[in-house]
């Protein structure tokens, strides 16, 4: 009786992770563009930098350097004590496209990243604003019009890819697993009408947009969230597209350490407590109905028929597999889907394991 009501949960947990994957794939459908023509719209380029001297160095170049005809670029030095804003001046004497904001010591009382983002959106000229990071750098000279293309009268958020460069190690498969699987879920929801989350690596939204929404005032006391917070109150089914096309990624270095990474996702799943109730649970469902197919497929593959266990574990993985391959293709993550299983598990392990340390302590936040 005990075993017939585990199988049965088993199937149930098998069915919800594979609906799921469905879900997922609604992002690889591109929707059609009538046109290709270059958009004659204004863009302000925001970047918020904190002790990040030798990133602007290194990075900062591929921005001026965009083929997009009509964009500024505005640096905020949010209170750098490194040569932040030494680099930043140095780049603004030999580039007119540079405006700077400079958030003095006295105004961090605010505590986080978000009132220096406040600034730079208030300084900027263009309706039309996009996002990165000072550790980023766009993959192609197109980034800003493969970005700005996307903008019309009703799409006014837009919400795009932030990859990490690929290099030979464990924990860098596993970040850009973890980064693949985490847009498989926020273009889908997306694309379906349900928009939860972005990352401030690469997204673009109207000025007007955050003002609607009197900024980040809603959870301006939450040090996180300058992006996927300002998502849960702005973004909606009408007003939101994504964008897949390979040169409007943006690339980072990815985390070095274990460590890091554990640390900048910790900041990432804290904000995530703040998400809409029904994000919360659909993607706590996924996450919970994932752990229980692997605990319930391990245990039943001890005391129930092989024969009948087994067809349902290769039907999931070979769903899993195309949906994740097809994924990784589009987003130009390579490898990724000939390890998954490996990594999930793995990955499952340190989620499991962040969730267990927020409960008992707070993550620290913007450097």
């Amino acid at each position: 009786m005990i075993l017939t009501v585990l199988f049965y949960c088993f199937v149930a947990f098998t069915a919800i992770q594979i609906i799921y994957y469905l879900i997922f794939s609604s992002f690889l459908i591109d929707p059609k563009k009538s046109s290709k023509e270059l958009p004659e719209i204004g863009v302000s380029v925001i970047i918020c930098a904190k002790n990040e001297a030798e990133n602007l160095k290194n990075f900062l170049p591929t921005i001026i350097n965009q083929t997009y005809p009509d964009f500024e670029i505005i640096l905020i030095n949010d209170a750098s004590s490194d040569e932040t804003s030494e680099v930043m001046e140095t780049f603004a004497k030999n580039c007119s496209k540079i405006k700077i904001i400079t958030v003095k010591n006295i105004e961090t009382f605010w505590g986080n990243k978000k009132y220096a983002l406040t600034l730079g959106i208030k300084a900027a000229k263009n309706e039309h604003l996009l996002f990165t990071d000072a550790d980023c750098c766009p993959v192609s000279k197109n980034w800003i019009y493969e970005m700005a293309q996307n903008f019309n009268s009703e799409k006014t958020i837009i919400l795009g890819y932030g990859k990490y460069k690929k290099e030979k190690s464990l924990l860098n498969l596993l970040v850009r697993f973890e980064t693949l699987l985490t847009a498989m879920q926020y273009f889908s929801y997306a694309k379906i009408g349900s928009p939860y989350m972005a990352v401030g690596r690469n997204l673009a939204y109207h000025r007007s947009e955050f003002f609607k929404v009197k900024g980040f005032i809603n959870h301006m006391h939450i040090k996180s969230g300058d992006d996927d917070l300002f998502i849960q109150d702005a973004a909606n089914k009408k007003n939101t597209i994504i964008t897949t096309s390979k040169d409007s990624f943006t690339e980072s270095i990815a985390p070095n350490t274990f460590s890091e990474w554990f640390q900048q996702k910790r900041r990432h799943i804290s904000s995530a407590n703040h998400y809409r109730f029904t994000h919360r649970f659909f993607l706590g469902l996924f996450f919970l109905s994932k752990v229980l197919f692997y605990l319930l497929a391990i245990v039943l593959s001890f005391f129930y028929p092989i024969k009948v266990l087994l067809p349902l574990i290769v039907f999931y993985f070979v769903v899993q597999f195309i949906v994740i391959h097809r994924s990784s293709k589009k987003l130009n993550e390579p490898m990724i889907s000939y390890v998954f299983p490996f990594l999930e598990i793995i990955l499952l392990l340190f989620q499991f394991s962040i969730f267990i340390t927020n409960l008992s302590s707070k993550p620290t936040h913007w450097k």
